[in-house]
């Protein structure tokens, strides 16, 4: 386990967990740890050894309260500036990790830390926890892409009202609306998040990193240009090693042992 003040992380059965570390501050984004998280993201895609990334928040009241308004209110305009370009980069790194993203929503997700969710790939939540994209009672808007993941996955109308009201929901809201795949107990959550990641983790990696990216950007066009995506991805995976190991295991009737190559 490796503890970076603001951020622990802990690697084990090729999954990787990162905890935003800051409690007492409900895990809100600072720089620090904006600038851990970063780091710690752009390392990862480098490492075969780790196949899937999950997300969580430190203690049991919040996931993240979203930017730490303490911080921003000492900040110039040209400091902002940087933070919402900083926020805005790791979220969209995040989501292009070559590597699945659970989110752990484990407590209260407001903000910025609705966004960070938005950009994993998979949601899990606690049944303690609330979501929500509240800028517009701060007068702003939501500006690490939230305008643009939450319609995406919940449809505009919905995400309009959310985004316009600053309404938070619930979990089983979240749940109901597609916002969030699963809601489980509190003490369920990470064992939840970890069948799911070793799940994944049993896999090709070079398949599920080209299904992914297939999902991804096929989604953001036309189906003839996603049938193209699709079949642009599928063809990465016909020389792997994986593939004739996934063969021969098939037909030898045991578990493949996938190497990412």
């Amino acid at each position: 386990m490796m503890n970076q003040d603001a951020l622990v992380v802990e690697e084990r059965d090729q999954v990787c967990q990162m905890t935003l570390n800051r409690p007492e501050a409900m895990n809100a984004l600072n720089m620090d740890l904006l600038l851990a998280l970063q780091e710690q993201v752009h390392a990862l895609r480098k490492r075969r050894d780790i196949r899937v990334l999950i997300i969580t928040g430190a203690g049991e009241k919040a996931f993240c309260a979203g930017a730490d308004l303490k911080e921003r209110a000492g900040m110039s305009q040209e400091q902002v500036k940087e933070y919402i370009h900083t926020i805005r980069n790791l979220f969209s790194a995040v989501e292009d990790l070559n590597k699945p993203v659970i989110a752990a929503v484990n407590g209260v997700a407001l903000g910025g830390g609705t966004e960070l969710a938005l950009a994993c790939d998979i949601r899990f939540a606690a049944e303690t926890a609330t979501m929500g994209l509240t800028e517009t009672k701060l007068a702003i808007i939501p500006g690490a892409g939230g305008t643009q993941r939450l319609p995406r996955i919940v449809g505009r109308s919905r995400a309009k009202e959310m985004i316009l009201t600053g309404r938070r929901v619930e979990a089983a809201e979240a749940e109901r609306i597609g916002l969030v795949t699963e809601v489980c107990s509190p003490e369920e959550l990470i064992p939840r998040c970890r069948k799911t990641a070793g799940a994944i983790a049993e896999n090709g990696p070079v398949a599920v990193e080209q299904a992914k990216f297939a999902i991804n950007k096929g989604m953001e066009t036309d189906m003839a240009t996603g049938l193209a995506i699709e079949s642009a991805s599928y063809w990465v995976t016909i020389p792997t090693e994986d593939r004739l190991e996934g063969l021969r295991a098939f037909k030898e009737k045991r578990k493949p042992r996938y190497t990412g190559r």
